[in-house]
């Protein structure tokens, strides 16, 4: 809670980018705000600076000139000159090569990043009030109403800070801007239907159908996230299934059509919107390095345009409507 001039008490979330003219992340042109913090470690995930609830800096090296500005003006001692390579280097308490204290933490001053003359520093992670939120949001509202679009809540994982996304959502609502929110599905069933009551849509992950394969590209098992599924769709809240493609690992037909077999007991549920097929790309790869992480895909998981349409066969074969999305 944060209190602002006027004197009312007001939520805070951690956000760590808000992206405008989205076409992919729900109906018509939208504003998508992106919350820090994720239950998940997809092998693929393209948005790693919201994994960690905590600040994360970001560092270009390639912009980097050298000039050790960081290094005096960082309260955390997290910047260092190491003088042997006249390199900066930045200490990351959830790096264990780096041995350092575990509670070494970036406190988001943001004093590193506005002394870089080449902006070769960024923090991830902002905290913003819903107010500030919405105002930004509000900046757009022409083109929700012309497009029949709106806001979409994505991360990170929205349901990890559920009381700021569910306010949120009902003042976006009490603005009759359409809400939509992106989730993995793996959260407590009260965190999730709490948001559930201001959301017009779901954008709902399914990345793999089997539990112990879910695990291997996750970290998680997928048991909870089914369950998330047909509670919302059992409850008649608007629900679009969305299935990430990665060639190889989640695309063969049997284990489509096992996932289809499954979204088969929805079918007749007029909430139930149908599958977004979403093949696997490479955006956001670069962020890795910028924050010292490693991206674990080596091999080349992208499609043809022929495969895709032919596991959107399968897709239709079961008599439910079904969408390719190409970033």
């Amino acid at each position: 809670m944060s209190r602002e001039s006027g004197g009312s008490l007001e939520r805070k979330a951690r956000i760590f980018n808000v992206q405008k003219y989205s076409i992919y992340d729900g109906p018509g042109i939208r504003t998508l705000i992106f919350f820090k913090g994720c239950p998940l470690r997809c092998r693929w995930c393209s948005n790693p600076e919201g994994l960690e609830r905590n600040y994360q800096v970001m560092y270009q090296e390639d912009l980097c000139v050298h000039c050790g500005n960081c290094v005096g003006v960082c309260p955390e001692n997290i910047h260092y000159f190491q003088e042997e390579t006249a390199e900066p280097v930045i200490l990351r308490s959830d790096r264990p090569r780096h041995k350092v204290n575990r509670n070494l933490h970036c406190r988001g001053c943001r004093s590193c990043e506005a002394a870089c003359p080449r902006r070769a520093l960024s923090i991830a992670g902002r905290d913003m009030t819903i107010s500030q939120v919405v105002e930004v949001i509000q900046q757009d509202a022409l083109f929700y109403f012309s497009s029949g679009g709106g806001v979409t809540l994505g991360g990170g994982e929205v349901t990890m800070q559920p009381e700021f996304a569910a306010n949120l959502l009902m003042e976006c609502q009490g603005l009759g801007i359409h809400t939509a929110v992106e989730t993995c599905g793996y959260a407590h069933p009260d965190a999730l239907l709490l948001v559930a009551q201001f959301t017009d849509l779901f954008l709902y992950d399914l990345k793999h159908i089997d539990s112990a394969k879910h695990y291997e590209l996750t970290g998680v098992r997928n048991e909870r996230i089914l369950s998330n599924l047909a509670e919302l769709l059992r409850r008649g809240f608007q629900v679009k299934v969305r299935m990430p493609l990665l060639k190889g690992l989640n695309d063969s037909p049997d284990t489509l059509r096992q996932t289809m077999n499954f979204l088969q007991d929805f079918r007749s549920y007029k909430n139930f919107q149908g599958v977004d097929l979403l093949p696997y790309h490479k955006l956001g790869v670069n962020k890795y390095k910028q924050l010292d992480m490693n991206y674990t895909i080596s091999a080349d998981l992208s499609f043809q345009a022929g495969e895709l349409e032919q596991l959107a066969g399968i897709v239709k074969d079961f008599d439910l409507q079904v969408n390719i999305i190409k970033h």
